[in-house]
């Protein structure tokens, strides 16, 4: 079992892994242009620094949910940051998700009233909406749905920084300049820091539902090859896209939906075309996270469950008609920091100390 393969089952796994990071933040670009971007040629080196993050924390969160899928009290929490502060981070995980969904239904709202003119109040509420009904269907049909949206916004967003690319490559020589206007935007003091918080900003918030990943394959193979395609296949689309922001960072600084520009400005139809693949991004992600905050609460009526599930999308709606670019920069750096001691637990744990021993 341990040298087995179904490529299947990892291309499914890798589509799953790289869901969750698609949401607003990232399909949007405010993400990237936040921790990438706006660092000009040293967002190269957060590309690099969470390539490697990506690939080994995804791999070690998901290898410790195969190697306990079997005890249905597993609580990774715990497991890799011990008693104390594991039970902390059980419940801390859940207040933050409950901050993050709002973020995402937030986005949904601002790409239709940007590319549709959909008033802000009814897009929020139809995202809000989609994300309800994708928990109440079940986490195994959820997965389904969401790990084929991963692999297709990631080829979209390739498209769309790659023709960018092509258009705009007698831009190069002014990313120094642009980086001045996008400077404003940077989510740390610097380059390294931000490459150190978005690893903290996707693991710690993702932790349980990367964690249940590892529930769904048969072999540590898998696992290692589920992680280093969905870590490479992400990060190859962030490159791109970031590349794509800078080389028009006159005209991307301070937008809310950078991406949705670009797209627009290589075709009116192209634009309309992605805004459509934008929404199911952050659809995929806001879906998972709906899953993690409600899989804390589990009641035995299935009417209770769904109440519970109705009353965050409810509060995830009305928080999101703040403004979406606003929430991203004020809560996604802070979530990025508490997560960083995650990761250290993370890194000791499934390095470190199985060296030891």
């Amino acid at each position: 079992m341990e040298n087995h393969i179904n490529f299947k089952k990892v291309f499914k796994t890798a589509g799953a892994f790289m869901a969750w990071v698609i949401g607003s933040g990232f399909a949007t670009g405010q993400e990237v242009l936040q921790f990438f971007s706006s660092y000009g040629y040293h967002s190269y080196g957060v590309v690099l620094l969470n390539l490697a993050g990506f690939i080994g924390i995804g791999y070690l969160l998901m290898r410790s949910g195969f190697e306990h899928k079997t005890k249905p009290d597993f609580n990774h929490f715990k497991f890799f940051c011990g008693s104390k502060l594991g039970t902390f981070y059980t419940w801390l995980i859940t207040a933050i998700l409950l901050l993050l969904i709002p973020i995402l239904v937030a986005g949904g709202g601002a790409t239709l009233k940007e590319y549709y003119g959909i008033n802000t109040y009814i897009g929020s509420a139809l995202m809000a909406a989609l994300v309800l009904a994708a928990y109440l269907i079940g986490f195994e049909r959820m997965i389904k749905i969401i790990s084929s949206l991963g692999p297709l916004i990631i080829v979209f967003s390739l498209i769309v920084g790659i023709l960018s690319l092509f258009a705009d490559m007698g831009n190069w020589e002014k990313i120094p300049a642009y980086e001045t206007a996008l400077a404003p935007y940077h989510a740390a003091p610097n380059w390294l820091m931000s490459g150190l918080l978005y690893l903290g900003l996707n693991f710690f918030p993702g932790s349980t539902y990367f964690t249940r990943l590892g529930y769904g394959v048969s072999s540590k193979k898998e696992l290692k090859y589920s992680a280093i395609l969905g870590g490479t296949a992400l990060l190859l689309s962030i490159t791109v896209v970031s590349t794509a922001i800078m080389l028009n960072g006159n005209a991307t600084a301070g937008l809310e939906i950078p991406v949705l520009y670009l797209a627009r400005k290589i075709s009116h139809l192209f634009g309309g075309v992605f805004s459509v693949i934008l929404v199911l991004g952050i659809f995929s992600s806001c879906s998972a996270m709906m899953w993690t905050v409600c899989s804390r609460f589990s009641f035995p009526q299935k009417s209770w469950n769904t109440l519970c599930a109705a009353a965050v999308a409810v509060f995830a709606y009305f928080v999101s008609l703040l403004s979406f670019g606003k929430l991203v920069s004020a809560i996604y750096p802070v979530i990025g920091y508490i997560g960083l001691i995650f990761i250290a637990c993370v890194l000791y744990k499934g390095i470190f100390h199985r060296v030891k021993k």
